[in-house]
Order: structure tokens, then C-alpha cells, then sequence
């Protein structure tokens, strides 16, 4: 399963980035609303520094709109992944843009049949938010079990990327369900490099060595 960070800020890419770990980015535009700068700017850098897929996402609401600022996002970097919302307009826009050639994350998708009727239209990702159905009492992560075996029952081409990831459990369950890629906040990534027994082996090797080094010189 693949990893994409889903943040804005160039720091956190780089720092995920130098650990190897990091195969693309997701954005949205509150989250890039965040940061100062020019945000064609702003995904270029993103592009540069994980040379792998980078959701950017559309703002207009109309067909019409949708492939004007997607052909326009597109022209930023060839890693650019055009990202629209599943609606019918974000539906007929992804069917246009992918005959383009051009891949397409559709997203905010909360049901198997968006997940299904996405994919038909030639979406290259779709991607499902757990936490937000966890928050309204959803077990999330059946979702992606839907729609994982009915992508592998279609044989559908697209990738089913999981969202709105809430912990390391998320991640985990994803993997173990044969989800394709997970997107994560930089924080949730950070809680899976700390266990407290990782901590307290650490310092048991290093007080024995010490102990150890100190013996042979006495």
C-alpha cells in the first residue's frame, strides 16, 4: 500500500520526503488556503520533492469550470493528479479530463455506488473519508472493504485511496483490507514511528553498552 501525506506545507513533504517513506501528496483547498505563497508555486515544489502523484483540487463547482482549472492545475507539473468532488458535474468533468489522458482523484466519496460510478467514468483514485463516517457513528472502514471487492471484482483500473484518516488504526486496517493507497496527515504518520517500548529498548542498549564500556576500563 502506498503512503501520501495529506498536508500543504512544503516543510512536512521535505521532512517525509528525506525518510523515503513518501509516495505522493494530497491537497485541498483548505489546506493550502493555510499557507503563504503563491499555490501553483506551492505545488511545484510539492511535485519536485516527491516526484510521485500530487492531488490538487478544483474549486469550481460547474462542469465547465472544473475542466478549465483542471487542464489549468495539470499544466503545473506532469505529477499533477486533478482532484474533483463527486458530484454529477464532478462526474461528467472526470469523464472528459480522464479521455484527456489527464488522471483524476474524485473525492469526498461516503458510499460504494459514488466509489463504483467514479471509477466507470475512469477516475485513476477515488477517495473515501473514514473518520468523517466514523463521526457520525459509520463504521468507515467497511466502506473500503465495499469498495475494494467490488474493484476487484470489476477489475477496475482505479486505486482506492483512503482519506480522513484519524490514527495509525486506520492505516493499519486499510492495509490489512488491500486498500491501494493511504493519505494521512503528517501527525497521524508521526504516531506510527513512536511505541514506548521502542523508547525503553532503546535505553536499556544503551545504559547496558555504557555499563559495558565503563566495566572494561576499570
Amino acid at each position: 500500500m502506498k503512503l501520501f501525506v495529506d498536508t500543504a506545507n512544503v516543510k512536512e513533504i521535505e521532512t517525509l520526503a528525506a525518510l523515503g517513506i513518501l509516495d505522493g501528496v494530497t491537497t485541498n483547498p483548505s489546506l493550502l488556503a493555510k499557507e503563504s505563497g503563491d499555490y501553483r508555486q506551492i505545488l511545484k515544489q510539492m511535485c519536485q520533492l516527491v516526484q510521485g502523484p500530487v492531488s490538487a483540487e478544483v474549486v469550481a463547482t460547474d462542469t465547465e469550470g472544473m475542466l478549465r482549472e483542471g487542464r489549468d492545475l495539470a499544466s503545473i507539473d506532469e505529477h499533477i493528479v486533478i482532484k474533483v468532488p463527486f458530484t454529477r458535474d464532478g462526474v461528467r468533468a472526470c469523464k472528459t479530463l480522464s479521455s484527456e489522458g489527464q488522471r483524476v482523484n474524485v473525492t469526498l466519496i461516503f458510499s460504494a455506488a459514488q466509489a463504483w460510478l467514479a471509477a466507470k467514468v475512469g477516475a485513476a483514485y477515488v477517495s473515501p473519508f473514514v473518520g468523517r463516517l466514523d463521526d457520525i457513528g459509520t463504521t468507515g472502514m467497511n466502506l473500503i472493504r465495499e469498495i475494494v471487492e467490488i474493484f476487484d471484482n470489476a477489475e477496475f483500473p482505479t486505486e482506492v485511496l483512503v482519506a480522513s484518516i484519524r490514527g495509525p488504526i486506520h492505516l493499519i486496517e486499510s492495509a490489512r483490507i488491500g486498500a491501494d493507497v493511504v493519505t494521512a496527515p503528517p501527525a497521524v504518520i508521526d504516531q506510527c514511528f513512536k511505541h514506548p517500548l521502542t523508547d525503553s529498548g532503546l535505553a536499556r542498549f544503551l545504559k547496558d553498552w555504557e555499563q559495558a564500556q565503563a566495566a572494561k576500563t576499570a
